[in-house]
């Protein structure tokens, strides 16, 4: 499976995590390379229409939510959890990173 970045953000936000966490995230991206849509928990959950997070546990909750479009995943938007449920403002992201995917 093809693994494509929405922009360079999600780039940034892996360089950006500390050495071990982003060779354990940059690990997880590999399985979903390699299992796609069949990846699930604890690695992988879905959280809305089209719609899923990339769990990566451990020191720091990196969850990294995508989509499958074009016969790859997109990573649409990565960030670091640190309540039970995903912030608003982050869904909302990522539900408008979607949108502009449908309409190119």
């Amino acid at each position: 499976m093809i693994i494509r970045l929405f922009d360079s953000k999600i780039e940034k936000f892996i360089e950006s995590l500390e050495p071990a966490v982003a060779a354990k995230t940059l690990r997880t991206i590999d399985l979903l390379e390699t299992f796609g849509n069949q990846l699930g928990l604890p690695h992988s959950k879905k959280i809305g229409d089209h719609l899923f997070e990339l769990r990566v546990r451990g020191k720091e909750e990196v969850r990294i939510i995508y989509t499958f479009h074009g016969g790859g995943a997109v990573l649409l938007h990565g960030f670091i959890k640190k309540s039970r449920r995903i912030p608003p403002k982050v869904m909302a992201l990522a539900r408008q990173k979607l949108g502009t995917l449908d309409e190119a």
